[in-house]
């Protein structure tokens, strides 16, 4: 059911008929808007971890930046992957592999806040889009995720995957940078990637200043 008509009093026949083919509209026009919003639902979100995916991604990056720019306010982005994910499809399967990315991703979607827009880049990588926020600020609260996702026990059926931890870069738009955000992204993956050098399983704040 999606809703309901109610009317009260005495209706005459010609008047109920006339009812009915307005309910009738009105329940298909509702059907329809549904549908439309599964539709775009489909189209916007990442299908195995439920994550906005990498379309949606960057036309709401660039949309942030704008309102970003227009009030002054700061925007910040992190890059992260699951380290050493290889080994989860080399050791147990595909299918392992990516329940590992469903429970990364439900515990990222968990943790972060309401207003910051979690999507799944790409394989193993993921990017948070945080707005109203420093890097330096956001580091705190990167900090809490990466130790939650560290202290996981991965199951997959009967199976026991064992642990998993996450590296981070996190950087912070400036007026110098493009407005389409790629060189924000590009200044996140490269405080990443600097994670990754030093050991992995931390964060690094791009050092790239406003």
């Amino acid at each position: 059911m999606i809703g309901v008509l109610y009317l009260q009093g005495q209706i005459e026949s010609e008047n109920r008929f006339r009812l009915n083919v307005l309910a009738e509209n009105i329940a298909s026009a509702l059907v329809n808007h549904r549908l439309q919003r599964s539709l775009r639902e489909q189209t916007i979100r990442d299908p195995l971890t439920g994550l906005f995916n990498r379309r949606y991604m960057e036309e709401t990056l660039k949309l942030e930046i704008a309102r970003a720019s227009r009030a002054g306010t700061p925007l910040s982005l992190v890059m992260c992957d699951v380290d050493h994910f290889k080994r989860f499809n080399d050791e147990f399967g595909h299918d392992a592999g990516d329940a590992v990315l469903q429970v990364v991703a439900a515990e990222m979607r968990s943790r972060f806040r309401d207003g910051d827009v979690v999507c799944r880049f790409g394989g193993e990588e993921f990017t948070i889009i945080a707005p109203g926020t420093t890097a330096d600020a956001l580091a705190g609260r990167v900090e809490v995720v990466r130790r939650a996702i560290a202290e996981l026990t991965i199951r997959h059926g009967s199976r026991s995957l064992g642990s998993t931890s996450m590296s981070f870069g996190i950087a912070t738009w400036s007026p110098t940078m493009a407005r389409d955000g790629s060189t924000l992204i590009q200044a996140a993956d490269m405080a990443l990637y600097q994670s990754k050098r030093e050991g992995r399983n931390r964060a690094t704040i791009s050092l790239i200043a406003a």
